[in-house]
């Protein structure tokens, strides 16, 4: 087992460090949130007064934080951790931010002998509370390794891909989570579309689950209330992956395609529907309530 300093606890880092700690794992964790923090303690978690003393005694650091520009700064900042963890730790930095600033860190990391990797996760809050999210990791192989029994304590261990150097993560999450945007919209579309014709959802949606429209919107998260139980449609689009974060997602993966040329039009004109939808009032919302933009008349 190993002593990890584990830095925001939010949504998604709070229960990630509630499963270190059910599987065996010491975690020193710190958040600017007190009631964040207290939570992790109630279950055994150690707290710490900054980030600077979660990691004092760490083997392994894990972040999981807003943007870049908190990632940049908790690392490379003034009293910054580079500077201050041993050679020989593993840093885990699971935000979902721009690939640049992860090769940055993990570059200015790996000067220190520091082993970084960038392990965005996929599958919200939910998985993060029952320990099944998928990990897109950059970096060395022997960091992976090293990585991979971390994160197989807050993942599901078939879902855990090594995506290639610092910064492959950040890639592989901004590609997936625009191929989600579109298929999500996608899905209600065709749903709408049926529906306004008479056709019931639910039978709809057990048709293309059959056919080649299936996708994960459809198996998963179908966005029509009431089709399927215990989704976000269902709950009045309680958030399990909210508007506003799909917003940044899909404004770092047109940055991603914009830096390669890509002629994304998909992509882009996703982010515009998504942040049409945002500035309707719904960016806490769960990404599946785009249906409703989808349905105006």
């Amino acid at each position: 087992m190993a002593v990890i300093g584990f830095i925001g606890l939010g949504n998604m880092g709070g229960p990630m460090a509630k499963n270190l700690l059910k599987s065996g794992h010491t975690v020193y964790a710190f958040d600017l949130s007190q009631a964040a923090l207290d939570e992790v303690v109630n279950v055994g978690g150690v707290a710490a007064s900054s980030a600077a003393q979660a990691c004092e005694k760490a083997e392994v650091v894990i972040s999981m934080l807003p943007a870049g520009k908190h990632v940049q700064s908790v690392y490379q900042g003034e009293g910054g951790l580079l500077a201050q963890l041993a050679e020989g730790v593993l840093v885990l930095d699971a935000s979902t931010i721009d690939a640049g600033t992860a090769c940055e860190v993990g570059s200015a990391a790996a000067e220190r002998g520091i082993d970084f990797m960038d392990t965005p996760v996929s599958g919200g809050v939910a998985a993060a509370q029952a320990g099944t999210l998928a990990f897109m990791c950059g970096g060395s192989a022997e960091a992976f390794a090293r990585a991979r029994p971390i994160l197989e304590a807050m993942g599901n261990g078939e879902k855990i891909f090594h995506a290639g150097p610092a910064g492959a993560g950040q890639v592989a999450k901004a590609a997936n989570n625009m191929l989600l945007a579109i298929h999500m919209i996608g899905t209600c579309e065709a749903l709408s579309m049926g529906a306004a014709h008479g056709l019931e959802p639910a039978v709809l949606s057990d048709i293309m689950k059959a056919s080649s429209g299936n996708n994960w919107s459809l198996q998963v998260y179908n966005p029509w209330p009431d089709v399927m139980p215990d989704v976000p449609s269902s709950k009045d689009y309680q958030p399990g992956f909210m508007v506003d974060l799909m917003v940044k997602d899909l404004g770092l993966a047109n940055k991603v395609a914009d830096d390669a040329d890509i002629k994304n039009t998909m992509g882009k004109l996703a982010l515009s529907l998504y942040r049409d939808h945002q500035e309707q009032g719904n960016g806490q919302r769960d990404f599946s309530s785009i249906l409703e933009q989808v349905r105006k008349p």
